[in-house]
Order: structure tokens, then C-alpha cells, then sequence
């Protein structure tokens, strides 16, 4: 909790940011609140400043204006804390193509300071043991999208940002990434979810806020927005 208010913290606080690339402004000011334990999906056209407000949040990109806060920390000031507590999915998956599913993710664990146990278990749960050994560049979008997943998972992350994360993935990838941001958000984690479509996160979406321009133009509870068919 804020000691000055009494509040609780924010897991993510942005006021005012704003970016350009050039002279083109790709986001406008944008001001958006994100409890713990709450999943938020970001709507809104392609060029509208989705991604880019992700970047911002991760620490990628530095704002132009404004102030964006993960958990109390400054994206700019303490990016290493902000670091440490986020999670970032982005649309590409970045992972190492040379190497196999499994060393990617025993990368990750090394770095992560994570136990040998823990890849076996998150190639486990993400449902690539029969692909463990084989090279990333061979795998499918959908298979990449779960081995982005796995690395997720090692980072046991406080705060998701998720650029369209269901993008390439089957029926049953769908049921995974929602089984695991509800594990998240139950145990306090919050999550900023970039939707193309509303459909595949209805079952774990608490509100939503559209973007347009740069600038955020409606938020809706996730039930009227759904009903709405996101518009």
C-alpha cells in the first residue's frame, strides 16, 4: 500500500505517457490504472500505440512525456526493478532458432537462477516434452508461441504484459495461456492483455480499454465489452 494514502499500490500506473517516433506521436497521453489481480485487454486498430505502451511498460522504449510506474518502480529510473517483476510476451516470440526447445528454456533457467527440475516441468506443462530436442526453427508458430509461454512461466512474473498472446495458438493453447494468467492474476499478478479479438480471453478479462490514436478512448467491464463484440 501507498503510505501516503492508505491505497494499494498500483501493479502498473501510467499517467500521461506519451511517445513519438519522429514527429509522428504514437501515443497521446495515455493514463491507465492496473490493479493486482486484475486482466485488462488493450484494444483498439494496428498503429494505434498497443505495442508501443507494452514497450514503454517493459522497459524497451522510454516515454516522451509522462510517467509510468511498475509495482511503485519508474520504467526509467528503476528499470531493473521494473525488470524483475515483469513479464513480456511479445508478439514475436524471440527466441534462440538454433538452439532446441530445451536449451532455450535451460537458458532462461540459468539466467532465471532456476532449479534443472523446473525445465522439465514447464516443457511439461506448456505440452512440448515430445518436442524438447528439437530446433526452434523447425517448430511451428503455435509450438514457438508455447515455448515463449514456458520461458514465461521460469520468470514467475508479477506483472504480464502480453502482446495478442493467443496468436497461432490451437483450441487447447487457448485453454492453456487462460488457465495460467487465471493462475496468476488469483495469486496477485496483474496483466495487460494486446487483444486482436475479444473472444479467446472472455473467460478471464475484467475490463477492457480501447486505444485510438494514441489515446484511450473507451473502458468497458470485460461483460458489456464482450456483448458488445469489442466495439
Amino acid at each position: 500500500m501507498s503510505e501516503a494514502s492508505g491505497t494499494p499500490l498500483a501493479a502498473i500506473d501510467a499517467t500521461g505517457v506519451a511517445r513519438r517516433f519522429g514527429t509522428t506521436w504514437v501515443l497521446r497521453g495515455v493514463t491507465l490504472r492496473v490493479a493486482p489481480g486484475e486482466v485488462v485487454g488493450l484494444l483498439g486498430a494496428n498503429g494505434s500505440g498497443k505495442s508501443t505502451l507494452l514497450r514503454i511498460l517493459s522497459t524497451l522504449l522510454r516515454p516522451h512525456a509522462g510517467t509510468a510506474r511498475i509495482a511503485g518502480h519508474d520504467v526509467v529510473r528503476a528499470s531493473h526493478d521494473v525488470r524483475s517483476q515483469v513479464g513480456f510476451l511479445a508478439h514475436s516470440p524471440a527466441l534462440y532458432a538454433d538452439l532446441t526447445a530445451r536449451e532455450n528454456i535451460a537458458f532462461a533457467a540459468t539466467m532465471l537462477d532456476r532449479a534443472e527440475s523446473d525445465i522439465e516441468s514447464v516443457l511439461d506443462r506448456v505440452g512440448l516434452m515430445a518436442a524438447a530436442e528439437r530446433q526452434v526453427r523447425g517448430l511451428s508458430a503455435g509450438m514457438q508461441r508455447r515455448l515463449a509461454l514456458a520461458r514465461l512461466i521460469l520468470m514467475r512474473p508479477r506483472v504480464l504484459l502480453l502482446d495478442e498472446p493467443y496468436s497461432n495458438l490451437d483450441p487447447e493453447g487457448i485453454q492453456l495461456m487462460n488457465a495460467l494468467i487465471a493462475e496468476w492474476v488469483a495469486d496477485g499478478a496483474a496483466a495487460l492483455v494486446v487483444l486482436h479479438e475479444l473472444a479467446p480471453a472472455a473467460n478471464v478479462l475484467h475490463r477492457t480499454v480501447t486505444i485510438v490514436d494514441g489515446r484511450i478512448e473507451a473502458e468497458r467491464a470485460a461483460h458489456l465489452s464482450l456483448a458488445a463484440g469489442g466495439k
